[in-house]
């Protein structure tokens, strides 16, 4: 599916180059060179997804991620980091600070495309659920919004993501593989660990409703969600 898309890379040729095979995809691109720029547009209509270099000039790309994760109008927008940073201790610390994808450059055109579309599919597909009950847990898919013994629950796209999973298969187990291949999608390329960052964000997130403890960790095994006591 197409979508609006901004390109954030001070890189006048990456730029070119990913608006290209966008714009070929069928994808309506903006691009900015900095963040101040990427800030002010998103302001000004709200992207579908937004491409986000590192190494930006002045305000870093994760500085800006962190930033449109803060605000309630852009947190939910699904962020892609474009980097050559390719230790795992950086991949770890952008998908800390929201980032739902992180592709190495360089990088191949079409697998970028893949990420984004497999990224806008799963937005679309999780938008048209009807409303999830679970125990204290309810989950409003129009809205995008959930709420554990009626208080909304402050989540990024990919802790959304990963709880409506969950609720849609309670008391399942699953591994970090299972995991990354259904929320993340088969595309994704990245340590498994990732999977540990966004649990904990998501029992950290649902402390104040006293639901945490519906995560639970089965040792060997992976992750669930459930009412009982284990």
């Amino acid at each position: 599916m197409a979508g609006k898309i901004l390109v954030v890379d001070d890189d006048r040729d990456i730029q070119e180059l990913v608006a290209v095979n966008l714009s070929q995809a069928g994808h309506v691109v903006q691009v900015a060179d900095d963040a101040e720029i990427a800030h002010a547009i998103v302001r000004e209509e709200l992207p579908d997804l937004v491409l986000i270099d590192w190494m930006l000039p002045g305000m870093s790309g994760i500085e800006l991620t962190r930033l449109l994760r803060s605000e309630v109008r852009t947190r939910d927008v699904p962020i892609i980091m474009l980097t050559a940073r390719d230790d795992e201790r950086d991949k770890i610390t952008g998908f800390e600070n929201g980032a739902d994808d992180y592709v190495v450059k360089p990088f191949s055109p079409r697998l970028l495309l893949a990420r984004i579309a497999a990224i806008l599919r799963r937005r679309t597909s999780l938008a048209s659920e009807q409303t999830v009950e679970v125990g204290a847990l309810r989950l409003d898919a129009a809205a995008r919004r959930i709420y554990a013994n009626g208080q909304l629950v402050v989540l990024g796209p990919t802790e959304y993501r990963l709880m409506h999973f969950f609720m849609l298969h309670v008391n399942r187990v699953f591994s970090r593989a299972q995991l990354l291949d259904s929320v993340w999608g088969d595309q994704y390329q990245g340590d498994e660990r990732t999977v540990d960052v966004h649990i904990r964000r998501l029992r950290v997130a649902l402390t104040d409703g006293n639901c945490s403890h519906m995560i639970k960790t089965l040792r060997g095994s992976g992750y669930c969600l459930s009412l009982s006591i284990i």
